[in-house]
């Protein structure tokens, strides 16, 4: 029987928040057999929290964006990546602001706060999501499909008519080793005039070269370059990753991604589950 984890002790780390700018503290606390991923709000009085799940997503432009009853916390994916990535079923994340600080816009110092805290067995098995049949969503060229598979493999293809692009595939079979060497430390990424744009309507004031990848017309400005010579079709597995979380509970079965974002990842998840409710 493979059992629910969670991890040993209480850890804390702080960052700058992306489109604030402004240092954001969490705190990651262990959690109890069938709890799942409970995500709170430390800044506000009687600290509101809620349970991870798809129906608490509340944006997926740019980002992954989850609330509940008057408050919300964006960029949720890149640490629930690392949660995923390290096959963390139970965990209390507390954040004193409405946004998960971006870190270094991968999930890898997530994933290192995570080892420091070690990793516990629960009691409670897991409760695996298996997909028993095909499943997709598609939309304006964009397909997500979900098919039977013994583990988790993710399958994703991007597009892009930008040279230092182009068209990417990577394959990936999950295990915690398997994301900690070839997904964990992608970074997202962006376009100049993109983050120019955002950064004049008062957003990204947290953004820089730092926590992303950022590309002119030509090429990646970063001066360091590129951890993987396809760090963009990996992070698009990184934020899959992250996204799937959402679904409530470790999901077996291979995921292909058609230049599928966080918008496609949460109707997939929806279809999946009403699916499942008829």
């Amino acid at each position: 029987m493979i059992k629910q984890k969670t991890i040993q002790k209480k850890v804390t780390l702080s960052g700058v928040g992306l489109h604030s700018g402004e240092q954001v503290q969490m705190i990651l606390e262990p959690g109890v057999q069938d709890q799942g991923i409970r995500i709170f709000r430390t800044d506000i009085e009687k600290m509101p929290s809620l349970s991870l799940d798809v129906h608490k997503v509340q944006a997926t432009q740019m980002a992954t964006t989850v609330g509940s009853e008057g408050f919300h916390v964006s960029t949720v994916e890149h640490c629930l990546a690392a949660v995923h990535g390290m096959g963390i079923d139970s965990l209390n994340i507390k954040v004193d602001g409405p946004e998960i600080p971006i870190m270094d816009g991968s999930s890898i110092e997530f994933m290192q706060v995570l080892k420091q805290a070690g990793l516990t067995e629960l009691s409670a098995p897991k409760n695996f999501w298996k997909i028993e049949k095909p499943i997709a969503f598609t939309e304006e060229g964009k397909q997500a499909i979900l098919l039977p598979y013994d583990g988790l493999r993710i399958s994703c293809t991007i597009d892009f008519t930008h040279p230092a692009i182009g068209e990417q595939y990577f394959d990936f079979e999950w295990t915690e080793d398997s994301f900690e060497a070839e997904i964990a430390r992608a970074r997202t990424f962006g376009f100049l005039h993109e983050v120019e744009w955002l950064k004049s309507q008062g957003l990204a004031k947290g953004g820089s070269l730092d926590n992303a990848i950022v590309l002119d017309k030509e090429a990646v400005l970063n001066p360091g370059g590129l951890r993987y010579k396809d760090e963009f079709v990996r992070h698009k597995i990184l934020d899959a990753l992250g996204d799937l979380m959402t679904l409530g509970r470790p999901i077996q079965g291979h995921l292909i991604l058609y230049k599928a974002g966080h918008d496609l990842m949460n109707k997939l998840i929806k279809k999946l589950l009403s699916e499942n409710e008829s």
